[in-house]
């Protein structure tokens, strides 16, 4: 089955959600972390849905599997702010559980993405 659009991509789709909720989220940060933590999520959380989408629209299996890789290294950054959040105080423990499960579902989604579109190079 052919993937007509991004959108149609599940891993897209908990992405999007996930960055929502990041939002939602560093909506309850201290102000004094505007341009901190809040603006490190959010433009993290935002890069990934993004990543995948510019990669699906790309000419290349390859350029695909880099913004994959883009789009990976941006799920790991919020996992560490969100750990960050934690330690010092804007974030409980108890929101950002859901983000991390969520995170590491999206991570398991990019590697067997990255795996079926390895199989398709020579």
């Amino acid at each position: 089955m052919k993937i007509l659009s991004y959108r149609e991509l599940q891993v897209w789709q908990v992405s999007m959600d996930m960055a929502a909720e990041c939002y939602r989220v560093t909506m309850t940060f201290p102000k004094s972390e505007l341009f901190g933590l809040t603006s490190q999520i959010r433009r993290a959380a935002g890069s990934i849905p993004a990543n995948i989408a510019e990669g699906h629209g790309r000419n290349s299996t390859k350029e695909f599997l880099h913004h994959l890789s883009i789009a990976r290294g941006s799920l790991h950054e919020i996992e560490t702010h969100l750990l960050l959040a934690q330690r010092v105080g804007p974030l409980t423990e108890h929101p950002s559980n859901p983000l991390l499960e969520t995170s590491t579902r999206i991570s398991q989604m990019l590697s067997r993405l990255r795996q079926s579109l390895e199989r398709r190079l020579p």
